[in-house]
């Protein structure tokens, strides 16, 4: 997992389908233009599920939300009626919906300046995608691509075409992890050898495929399956419980990673040569992931860093119900394999209320430090050690309005970079997108990793890409 995105050949052999490069589709030169100060900038959603809708399509109605795009029919009726709540401009006439994105750009795309995607993951590479090169800009929910090489291939588009993109990993413009940053550079808790991430989120199953159904009024189930491996429609895969399944999401680590682990990767320099492993697990298949997951990645000495093991746990607290198998925490994970022992210990001396159900605690050898979900909270334990350490120099500009306003100030102007833009994610998507890639290989299987492949099983290389179904393979850049 490196910085340099050079071309690889990790990068070699991407094509595109004929039908995804129907219509015009000469972009050689970069995309330098900004919309006019004070215009509004012509907007869609790709995407309209639960964070398409309530949260992109209110922040692109702002602007002027021109189309919509959602593999089901009844997502689009929904972010409509959710306009014209939020906006009492809301001009849903005027406003085209797609349930393509192919087509949707084929027809649209010299009438938008900026989409906001938040489809299911393994659906993020292949619309940013046609959207650089058309020019267009870009924000993608976490993470930005499926597998390693479609996250290095976003980084070298950004990179190429010059359009504003942004992860939606919103805590990377928000006070906490930078000040946790320049904390931990400072010296505050000495040298950092351990960090725990812990998640009560469950992205994952037990047992085998469902049974085929039919197909629900409305899906367009192609379009849903996309790149992916073709399969025919079944209960816990859509709307929401794809994300636990190999083919199309990343499980719980997928889901939360590049929030929770996105303080650790910037202090730490979580980048190059690691080792990573699924030390335990509950639940899970050979095409599922675990209800309840432990990972270990272990990195070497980096500059003048010292060693260190980094842990992510996830699965759902005690006596919580999953919306997405309908079983009770108790019935599949004990109570407390899923959360890092550390924690524990810290809760029974300061209180449960004191710890998120997402958040971090790095360890060094002269303190600790807290991190919530977005990295807010950022604290040394205990608080009377906080308080009577020197308040480091600040060092990270502050972003100003939220990270969506810092994605939109890029569109309008060329020379401002988001702070999240692809070539600063890519590498964060990537930290996590090894961990899911230990995970799918199952407990105790140790990945090898020297930065850019696994030397220790080579058949793991295979899951670094994915060719993608006819019609649904990523661009050459």
């Amino acid at each position: 997992m490196s910085a340099k995105f050079s071309r690889r050949e990790l990068l070699k052999g991407a094509t595109i389908g004929a039908a995804a490069v129907a219509g015009a589709r000469v972009f050689n030169t970069p995309y330098i233009m900004a919309a006019e100060p004070g215009k509004k900038l012509r907007t869609a959603v790709i995407g309209c599920g639960g964070r398409g809708t309530g949260f992109h399509v209110p922040l692109a109605a702002r602007e002027n939300l021109v189309a919509l795009v959602d593999m089901d029919d009844s997502k689009i009726a929904g972010a409509i009626k959710e306009g014209k709540a939020k906006q009492k401009d809301f001009n849903a006439e005027a406003v085209k919906g797609f349930n393509d994105y192919r087509k949707f750009f084929d027809v649209m795309a010299k009438e938008v300046d900026a989409v906001f995607i938040a489809t299911p993951n393994h659906h993020h590479a292949l619309p940013a995608m046609l959207a650089m090169e058309r020019g267009i800009a870009c924000y993608v929910e976490k993470p930005i691509a499926y597998n390693v090489h479609e996250s290095r291939l976003l980084a070298e588009a950004s990179k190429k075409y010059k359009v504003a993109t942004q992860m939606g990993n919103q805590g990377h413009s928000q006070e906490g992890y930078r000040r946790l940053v320049e904390y931990i550079q400072a010296g505050a808790i000495g040298n950092v050898t351990q960090v725990y991430h812990w998640s009560d989120c469950e992205n994952g199953g037990v047992g085998p495929r469902p049974a085929a159904a039919p197909v629900p009024a409305g899906l367009n189930w192609d379009s849903f399956i996309g790149p992916a491996p073709y399969r025919e429609f079944h209960a816990q895969l859509h709307p929401h419980s794809w994300h636990g399944w190999h083919d199309f999401g990343g499980g719980a680590l997928g889901n939360r990673g590049c929030h929770i682990m996105d303080g650790a990767h910037w202090a730490l320099n979580l980048n190059g040569a690691c080792a990573i492993e699924m030390e335990d697990a509950t639940g899970g298949t050979d095409e599922r992931f675990p209800l309840a997951a432990r990972i270990r990645w272990d990195f070497p000495q980096r500059g003048a860093m010292p060693p260190v093991k980094v842990w992510w746990y996830d699965g759902r607290r005690k006596g919580a119900t999953s919306k997405e198998t309908g079983a009770t925490a108790d019935s599949v994970v004990d109570a407390d394999r899923n959360r890092p022992p550390i924690l524990i210990e810290l809760e029974k001396k300061y209180g449960k209320e004191r710890f998120e159900g997402n958040a971090t605690i790095y360890v060094g050898d002269k303190g600790m430090m807290y991190t919530g979900f977005y990295g807010g909270g950022a604290r040394i334990l205990p608080e009377e050690l906080h308080k009577a350490t020197p308040v480091p120099e600040m060092k990270f500009e502050r972003i100003k309005g939220s990270h969506t306003d810092d994605f939109l100030r890029g569109v309008r102007d060329p020379t401002h970079k988001p702070c999240a833009n692809f070539e600063v994610s890519a590498p964060l998507t990537e930290l996590t997108l090894l961990g899911v890639l230990a995970a799918r290989q199952g407990v105790g299987k140790k990945i090898e990793w020297d930065g850019n492949k696994c030397t220790n099983m080579p058949a793991v290389n295979a899951d670094l890409q994915r060719e993608g179904r006819e019609g649904w393979k990523l661009p050459k850049i």
